[in-house]
């Protein structure tokens, strides 16, 4: 399985339990990831990271499609439009189209919801459209990741 992973999941991990000054192993382990290409994003996530607002095409014809079918199923939803209107500005849609085509699962911090909802969350569009989603410790376990002091 590949792993694409959403902004959050870097953002919570430096700030939080992962700080860059606390456990170097979890950054250096992830290097080790995309090198062997188990882990990946998209363009717009680095993008998201730099500078928190983002919008570009993927180049490939494949995930845009998948990215309007996105685009039109969360428009013709009943959710909260400020809500909406977010998720459709970041990388959240073009994350999913791209693990939709390549058979990745998405990596995100975010919950699922109950489907009444009127919030737009990456989780719930995942399983709309048969992505396999799992947060960071499911994707940690997933890889046998293992942060173990030296003796």
């Amino acid at each position: 399985m590949r792993y694409l992973l959403d902004a959050n999941t870097y953002i919570q991990a430096k700030n939080q339990y992962y700080g860059m000054d606390i456990c170097p192993a979890y950054w250096d382990w992830l290097d080790q990831q995309f090198q062997q290409r188990l882990v990946a994003s998209v363009k717009m996530i680095g993008r998201e990271l730099r500078d928190l607002r983002t919008l570009s095409p993927t180049t490939t014809k494949k995930p845009k499609l998948f990215f309007s079918s996105i685009i039109q199923a969360v428009m013709q939803g009943d959710y909260n439009q400020g809500n909406r209107d977010s998720f459709l500005a970041k990388a959240d849609p073009w994350i999913i189209a791209k693990a939709r085509v390549i058979g990745a699962a998405v990596v995100t911090h975010e919950s699922v919801l109950a489907p009444n909802t009127r919030k737009v969350k990456v989780p719930n569009i995942c399983h709309q459209f048969d992505v396999p989603c799992v947060n960071t410790f499911q994707f940690l376990r997933e890889l046998n990741a293992r942060f173990v002091l030296g003796n």
